[in-house]
């Protein structure tokens, strides 16, 4: 069993007020407890104490992000929380620097991570439709992925040293919503990327 950090990213703001990812950070946590996990939680809405962030990542075996995609990023309140934590843990709390050394300064960037063996999930909601990915015909994405646009989440957690694992999607939320089915697709995704060991299911 795993220690998990789940981290929901939603601002509020007036056109979207969070509740599916608030709802989606709530089933991961459900889920994984019953399935044995250990769990802690953090809340962009809420107060957060920088140290005690930190301490969550080291702790932690993997973290998921729960966010939407906000103007092909994550919104600016996960971005202070980065600035403010992220940039704190490079004392080696979650990199040593960025890796290089003056002998070789332009030599090994990013290197430096220091939660080697811990792992991560994007869990992220859209307003674009699934079709406007992965296909060359779209004239938006022009055949990138999802995990394409998110490529800057992806390189922040390489940046510690830490191992992806499936990113699951939520498409079109505010246009034309399947809240059920995304809900029966992220706890078949959950139980595919957490199995439960044959013997604590028995």
């Amino acid at each position: 069993m795993s220690n998990i950090l789940i981290i929901n990213a939603h601002e509020y703001y007036p056109f979207s007020e969070g509740r599916l990812n608030r709802t989606l950070a709530e089933k991961a946590a459900q889920i994984l407890s019953a399935n044995g996990h250990a769990l802690k939680t953090t809340t962009m809405q809420d107060d957060y104490d920088v140290a005690a962030e930190l301490e969550k990542h080291r702790w932690a075996n993997v973290v998921i992000l729960q966010t939407p995609v906000n103007w092909m990023g994550v919104p600016w309140s996960f971005k202070k929380y980065m600035d403010e934590v992220y940039t704190a843990g490079m004392d080696g709390r979650l990199t040593e620097g960025d890796g290089r050394t003056s002998e070789a300064p332009k030599e090994n960037y990013g290197t430096g991570g220091s939660l080697t063996g811990k792992k991560y999930m994007l869990s992220v909601t859209f307003n674009a439709p699934r079709e406007a990915f992965d296909d060359p015909n779209q004239e938006f994405f022009e055949g990138r992925s999802v995990d394409d646009l998110l490529l800057p989440a992806h390189l922040n957690a390489k940046f510690f040293d830490m191992t992806p694992l499936p990113t699951f999607a939520a498409f079109d939320v505010m246009k034309n919503p399947d809240v059920e089915n995304d809900f029966k697709r992220f706890d078949d995704h959950l139980r595919e990327v957490f199995p439960v060991p044959q013997e604590a299911a028995s």
